[in-house]
């Protein structure tokens, strides 16, 4: 441990380009739910049953409701050690790109700016008719379903099971691991397409690739280092070694 701890200080220390690839694991930690197991389940509903094109056309106030609780939920929550090690990270990295699959926007609360976010957010809304997006961080929102302004439904900003994911965040996200010297993988069960594939990428285009996980994934044998435990500790003992450097 302390020697794959002092290798993984020192690839930090002198990468000039760093990618990060963050899942629910970090936000967990803050207490938002994860989507799998039991802890997913509102109303004895799963997140498979509500974020969907077709549970909203069948019954946008229902799926509404399970985002203003979502919403009411990620209000309470505060960004924890984990997501403030990353912003000390990106500002001391030339070239830094934050890929997340969270859409609770702690990353962007505790300051990280080079942010890509693959799901989208739960604070942006999109009209179903005429496409404007806006933010809105009312809770509990006042009318639901909500309406735009040109009176078309509005649905939550976020990518749902079937849909895929933007075409230009992902671009970016593609770019951002091929050339990264050192990938950080934080908080994630690396088994959902595309993004878990991205550090994959990564090491194929020579990057050092280190994941941070509670428990072992599908990626733990093809990493060049892995550390168990939480990411609010792991990642400021790291990004502070790095820094001192």
């Amino acid at each position: 441990m302390r020697a794959e701890f002092e290798a993984v200080r020192r690839w930090l220390a002198e990468a000039e380009r760093v990618a990060v690839l963050t899942g629910a694991g970090i936000s967990h930690e803050s207490g938002v739910p994860v989507f799998r197991g039991q802890d997913g389940l509102w109303r004895q509903y799963r997140p498979e049953d509500l974020a969907t094109p077709q549970a909203f056309a069948r019954d946008p106030r229902l799926v509404w409701e399970w985002y203003n609780w979502r919403r009411s939920v990620v209000a309470r929550a505060q960004p924890n050690p984990g997501h403030r090690a990353l912003v000390e990270l990106e500002e001391r990295t030339r070239d830094f790109t934050l890929v997340t699959q969270n859409v609770d926007g702690l990353h962007e609360r505790a300051g990280s700016r080079r942010l890509l976010k693959l799901h989208g957010d739960l604070w942006t809304l999109r009209c179903l008719d005429c496409g404007r997006e806006s933010v809105d961080r009312a809770v509990p929102l006042p009318e639901l379903p909500p309406r735009c302004a040109c009176g078309g439904l509005l649905r939550p900003g976020v990518v749902w099971f079937g849909e895929p994911l933007p075409e230009e965040v992902l671009r970016q996200a593609l770019e951002a691991a091929g050339r990264a010297q050192v990938f950080l993988v934080v908080g994630t069960s690396a088994v959902v397409q595309p993004a878990a594939s991205l550090p994959l990428l990564a090491r194929r285009a020579g990057a050092r690739v280190v994941e941070l996980n509670l428990e072992e994934t599908p990626l733990t044998g093809q990493v060049d280092a892995s550390f168990l435990g939480k990411s609010g500790e792991l990642l400021p003992r790291l990004v502070e070694a790095a820094v001192r450097s």
